[in-house]
């Protein structure tokens, strides 16, 4: 089924070790209605994992989006932001940074990897929802992924 934009909905893994900030993506997919798959993964070894469909991911969906926390276990998110960057396969699935820091090095970091976007985790409930739905308003409705269909 289409979205408005006239796309297949695309697949998006969440990259994410707290519970509670899992739950509220979540929770924001479904107040906006986001059609989308949301697959949830908790530390950057996973995520490559997941990306890369190896072992117990062997026959996930390939995801259109990546919503990447940058402080995770075993691999931080700059760590899996460049090895997706440098996997010819992976290149080109744009990862949004979705964390709580605001320092500016992490934020150049990001770009200088070719983060597609960084965004800061509002400490408020209800801006953590509508960032959500900014994410979902122009990743998963506006903009053509790769992988999508257009109809």
């Amino acid at each position: 089924m289409a979205d408005l934009a006239g796309q297949t909905p695309a697949d998006v893994l969440l990259v994410e070790d707290d519970p509670a900030d899992a739950l509220m993506v979540q929770e924001a997919f479904g107040e906006y209605a986001v059609r989308s798959q949301l697959h949830v993964v908790t530390d950057g070894e996973q995520a490559l994992q997941f990306l890369r469909q190896e072992g117990r991911f062997s026959d996930v969906p390939r995801p259109g989006l990546v919503m990447l926390d940058l402080n995770l276990p075993r691999l931080n998110g700059l760590e899996v932001l460049a090895e997706i960057r440098a996997d010819a396969g992976l290149g080109a699935i744009p990862v949004v940074m979705l964390t709580i820091s605001q320092a500016p090095e992490d934020i150049l970091r990001s770009y200088q990897l070719h983060a597609s976007a960084y965004v800061t985790k509002p400490a408020d409930y209800d801006e953590f929802i509508a960032a959500i739905g900014g994410i979902d308003g122009f990743y998963l409705r506006l903009a053509h992924l790769p992988g999508s269909t257009v109809n």
